[in-house]
């Protein structure tokens, strides 16, 4: 059984953001994680190896927060863009800046988040990771970390600068996350 995401709808009709929502909450996809593609139902299936790492940077953002009052970090939580009609995404970790946003209690945010954390899946195509980033920035994020626990790197997007980093490397919060750093290594357990 490959553990590659892959479409659930085998039809030829785009998915709209309206018939996610319903697939979603029905009985029996509510134990799960998909993400909304281009009009096409993608389910997220996680690893240990992925949910470390996802716990890991989610103690380490919290840690920061606690330090820095500002924002606020979530798991899996949905964001899509109120004239986008076949997408709804999904990144592993997020962070927002603006505490004035109201929690989204139901749904997905109709915005996306300043900073995007992704981690690769064991079969999904760094294309695709780069496609996610590309999403995001385009819709108003800060910042997005792409990282590749297999290679044992992050590529690090913003606005301004694009940049791979290694396990020489440290990782950087840049102007979303002042001050926050994080060795590599320590991230990927090395």
């Amino acid at each position: 059984m490959s553990l590659e995401a892959k479409p659930i709808t085998t039809q030829e009709k785009l998915v709209t953001v309206d018939e996610f929502e319903a697939f979603i909450v029905a009985p029996e996809h509510k134990e799960f994680y998909y993400e909304l593609i281009n009009g096409e139902i993608v389910e997220k299936v996680p690893t240990q190896k992925h949910g470390q790492i996802a716990a890991l940077m989610i103690a380490k953002i919290y840690t920061y927060r606690k330090e820095h009052p500002l924002g606020r970090v979530y798991v899996e939580a949905r964001y899509r863009m109120p004239e986008d009609n076949y997408k709804s995404r999904q990144p592993d970790i997020s962070f927002v800046a603006d505490i004035t946003r109201p929690i989204v209690d139901r749904g997905a945010a109709f915005y996306t988040p300043d900073l995007a954390i992704e981690i690769q899946l064991p079969d999904q195509s760094v294309r695709q990771m780069r496609e996610k980033a590309d999403y995001y920035l385009a819709n108003g994020a800060k910042l997005v970390w792409l990282l590749f626990p297999e290679k044992h790197i992050i590529n690090t997007y913003s606005a301004k600068i694009q940049d791979i980093l290694t396990l020489e490397d440290t990782l950087d919060g840049g102007d979303v996350l002042p001050g926050f750093s994080l060795a590599v290594k320590a991230i990927f357990g090395e």
